[in-house]
Formats: C-alpha cells, structure tokens, sequence
C-alpha cells in the first residue's frame, strides 16, 4: 500500500509538471499571436505615428466669388501684382512679362518671366500654390487661371487704391500684420508729401503725359487713371482742366489740343524703353516741335522727364517711388 501511494505521488508530480510546461507553451503561443502582427505592421512601415496631411485651407470672397486657397501659400505667382508681394517680403515665382512692354524693372526680380500673351499653362512649370491677379483678368482668364492652382482675383472696387488692394493682398496671402506696418508707413508718407507739395505748388495745376514711341503721340492721362491718378486723389495736386474732365484713363493728344496744355507742371514719360534707347530717337523730336515748345510749362522749366517703369504702375512701391519723384522735381 505505502508503494503504491508512493507511486501515485510520483505519478501526481509528473502530471503536474506536465500540465505546468503545456500551459507555458500556451501562454508563449498565444503572447506571439498578438504581437506578431504589430511587429509585422512596424516592419511593414504601415503602423507609423507620422501621417502626411494636406495643407490647411481657408475660403475667401474675391471678384467672382468665393475661393479656396490655402492659409500660409509658399508659391505665390502675382500677375501684375508682383509690386505688393515685393512690398510684403514676399518674392513671387515668376514675373509677368510682355513682348512690346517689357518688365517692370522697378522691381528688381530675380524670378523667371511670365509671358502673359502665351498660354496660361507655362505657370503649371512653377508649382504656385496660389495666383493672385488684378483687374486685367475678365472671368474667362480667370476660369483659366484657377485650372493651373488656386486663383484669387483682386475685387473692381478697390483697384484705384493701392492701400486697399495692399491689404487684401495681405490678407490672401497670410501676412495681414506685414501689411498694416506697410500700409501706415505708406499713409505717414503720403501725409508729409501732400504738405510738402501744397506748399511748393499750391493750386497750381498738373497735367501727365506719356510719349507713345510706337506711333510719335502724346497721351494724357486722366484722373481716373490707374497709374497716375493717385497724384490727384491722395497728394493733393490740382488737375489741369482738360484733365479733371476725362472720363477716360488716357486720350491721345490731337495737334489742335497740344495748345490748350497749358498746365503749369507737366510730367511726361515714355510709353517703352528709356529716354536714351535708340528707337526712342524718332519719337522724341516731338519734343522738339513748335507745339510742345510753346507751352508755358516748357517755357518755365517746369517740365518733369521720369522714367517709364514705376509710373506706369498704380502699385503702392511705384506710387512710393512717384513721391519720391515729385518731392524732389517740384519741392525746393
């Protein structure tokens, strides 16, 4: 009897130890069916904690309603806007260029030309993420645009006025703080020379010009003009009467109305190139004519030869560089 119990202790361990190492086994197993397929997903590269998301967009209301664009745009193409992205720190990926006009060299960019008389599709090269363009863009340009990246066109009502257009470029582009900084050092300047100017030529009247080189005329822009009519409106200066009457942006100048120019400040410009370029020669003996000669502001030394790019732009560094212009051709 005592063996046999022995043997049944014996036989009792052996089970027990038995079950012990089965149920290790289990435990192994089960423990490696879970994490094999993490370890498998890591390995993979599918189970990671970075995900790519997409930039973060916004809707804003431009000209022909509402568009989406994204919050901070890296690419920014500004067709005839490239002024304003300057002013904001902001350099764009290409800048607009004609064949007959040329850039604005004002600008000083160092970015690829956009050729604007060619296809549209030449900006899908430069990745923009965003275009900003003004009022030369109707709603057809604008639907060819917006096929190349996000377009935003700048709102007809605020086109005359640079600080406008400024700030909503501002706006669009993520940079409203930038654009108040420059908005009220724009203001304070136009403050100081509108005083400074009313002092030196009171009401006397002003009158601009542009030397069209293709054909020989002379145009004479209006208040309502976009590159020059800031002159009037926000420095002050009074408009010769043929000028306050234009409902035009610019009329070309018969001969029988040269005479009637009898402005007491003339600013005058050529239409393309420089004052020195060689093709410019023909066009500028009509500077040498009777009619021109007769003028009493020609008479009076009060004819004021600027250069060609900034003033034929309404943009606020172009408008800042016509100050500059004015202060030191009309102040003592």
């Amino acid at each position: 009897m005592v063996g046999f119990i022995k043997g049944f202790k014996g036989w009792a361990i052996t089970l027990l130890l038995m079950g012990l190492v089965i149920s290790g086994c289990s435990t192994n197993t089960a423990t490696n069916a879970e994490q094999t397929p993490a370890t498998e997903s890591a390995a993979s590269g599918e189970n990671t904690t970075e995900t790519e998301t997409e930039p973060a967009t916004r809707v804003v209301q431009d000209e022909f309603g509402d568009v989406t664009i994204p919050v901070q745009p890296q690419r920014i193409a500004g067709i005839y806007v490239e002024d304003y992205l300057k002013a904001l720190d902001i350099t764009p990926v290409v800048q607009w260029y004609h064949p007959l006009w040329g850039v604005q060299e004002y600008l000083k960019l160092d970015v690829p030309q956009f050729d604007i008389t060619g296809s549209i599709e030449a900006l899908l090269e430069y990745d923009p993420d965003l275009i900003i363009v003004d009022g030369v863009v109707d709603a057809e340009k604008y639907e060819m645009y917006s096929k190349v990246a996000p377009t935003y066109r700048l709102p007809e009502g605020i086109l005359q006025d640079s600080n406008q257009v400024l700030t909503a470029i501002a706006d669009v582009v993520g940079k409203p703080d930038k654009g108040e900084e420059v908005s009220k050092a724009f203001e304070a300047k136009i403050a100081d020379a509108k005083s400074k100017l009313q002092e030196a030529v009171g009401d006397e009247t002003v009158a601009v010009v542009r030397l069209n080189v293709n054909d020989d005329t002379l145009a004479l822009f209006g208040i309502k003009n976009r590159y020059t009519g800031f002159i009037y409106s926000e420095l002050g200066l009074t408009p010769h009467p043929l000028v306050s009457k234009m409902e035009e942006y610019q009329e070309i100048l018969s001969e029988e109305a040269i005479p009637q120019l009898d402005a007491d400040h003339l600013i005058i410009f050529p239409s393309n190139g420089d004052w020195s370029s060689p093709e410019n020669k023909e066009a500028l003996k009509v500077l040498d004519s009777k009619l021109w000669q007769s003028l009493p502001a020609v008479k009076n030394n009060q004819v004021y030869i600027m250069e060609r790019s900034h003033w034929q732009s309404g943009a606020i560094t172009a408008n800042s560089m016509k100050i500059d212009d004015l202060l030191e051709k009309m102040t003592p």
